[in-house]
């Protein structure tokens, strides 16, 4: 599986926005300095996520961007999904089609397709936003702020 530019400045901009947006909205412009991220895209990458739910932006003078929802409530997977759709490396018929594939009888590697799949989903659904902005603080301590929602 490879992700897209999407998924991986995508993910970057909700650690960014999850250790940020603590204790007020955070502005497009500054995710995307931080991020070293185009502005342009990063506004198509959070018009994605707020679709999806994940964000919500916040009018006016101090407005921005904000979670929808705690980080320790946002899997990885829920970001990734957002932006690239599935994350299956492989969508095999056997599986998703009414009429199969026409080697599913005899097919062994249907099995490998799926364990690949359910390894991926399980892997990226276990890991929450919070962690990765504990791991972040960590590696860069500067900004120091208390999550109210997680415990962060």
């Amino acid at each position: 599986m490879k992700l897209s530019t999407k998924g991986r400045y995508g993910l970057r901009a909700m650690i960014d926005l999850a250790r940020y947006s603590e204790k007020e909205p955070v502005s497009i412009s500054s995710i995307a300095a931080r991020q070293d991220i185009s502005e342009r895209y990063l506004e198509q990458l959070v018009g994605l996520l707020k679709k999806a739910g994940l964000v919500c932006s916040i009018r006016g003078a101090a407005g921005g961007y904000i979670l929808a929802r705690g980080a320790c409530e946002i899997s990885v997977g829920d970001v990734l999904r957002a932006l690239e759709g599935s994350l299956e490396p492989v969508k095999c018929a056997a599986f998703y089609s009414e009429e199969g594939c026409m080697a599913s009888d005899g097919c062994v590697t249907k099995y490998v397709w799926q364990k690949i799949n359910d390894s991926i989903n399980e892997t990226v659904d276990r890991m929450m936003l919070d962690e990765l902005v504990r791991e972040s603080r960590r590696l860069n301590p500067e900004g120091e702020l208390e999550n109210p929602k997680c415990n962060v």
